[in-house]
């Protein structure tokens, strides 16, 4: 049995990690625990490096068998994490790997007795939660109780390569997206509804980074 504490920024990631990810670990005897970033009476809000950094190197030195990954929301990073500013012209992807991989070392150098170049897996998830959920744009209308929306949103995806990259700035994330839609939309309840509809599996086929992702941690396991 493998221990992982997942380190979120919010009730939404909470829920997903309970009751999507985990589940689909179990097989690989693949324990997922989320972890809301921040003390007890500052959980949640704004991810800055400090409360990220202060998180992660609490849990490695809690218990030296549990692995450390994060689930962050690359829109909105706060400024001071390690690898920003971001060089031009890189991908999405290529922004987020940079700034994970920086994380990486910054931990390793700060805890270079705790085997964190090991246990800890830093992602980001690109550029937001909502963007998972745009890898079956039918399943996702569906998920809300909007399948009115479903060539809408299947109109967002087919004018991106991947649903990773569905952001091409700070008034189209997402979120933004489907609450231009549907006001209604309530990312703690309806998010969780729509993934669940959209399933682990369409989300590990359209969106490569989050698959990169799910592979280390069932590396992790039997």
């Amino acid at each position: 049995m493998t221990r992982v504490h997942v380190v979120v920024e919010g009730q939404t990631e909470v829920s997903f990690v309970n009751q999507v990810l985990a589940p689909a670990l179990w097989a690989r005897q693949v324990f997922l625990r989320p972890i809301l970033l921040g003390v007890h009476g500052h959980k949640g809000g704004r991810v800055t490096y400090a409360r990220v950094r202060h998180d992660v190197m609490v849990r490695l030195k809690q218990d030296s068998a549990v692995y450390i990954t994060t689930m962050l929301d690359f829109y909105g990073l706060g400024k001071d994490f390690p690898g920003t500013p971001l060089p031009p012209n890189l991908s999405n992807l290529g922004n987020a790997t940079c700034i994970e991989q920086a994380v990486k070392q910054d931990i390793i150098a700060e805890a270079p007795t705790l085997r964190a170049e090991v246990r800890f897996l830093p992602y980001l998830q690109l550029h937001e939660f909502e963007g998972l959920l745009f890898s079956d744009p039918a399943g996702f209308a569906q998920g809300i109780d909007q399948s009115n929306l479903a060539s809408q949103f299947q109109s967002i995806r087919e004018g991106f390569p991947t649903p990773e990259d569905i952001d091409d700035s700070p008034d189209t994330a997402p979120s933004k997206r489907v609450l231009r839609l549907c006001p209604s939309y309530r990312k703690v309840l309806n998010g969780m509804q729509a993934a669940m509809a959209v399933g682990i599996d369409a989300m590990r086929r359209e969106c490569p980074h989050f698959r990169n992702w799910l592979d280390r941690l069932e590396e992790l396991g039997v």
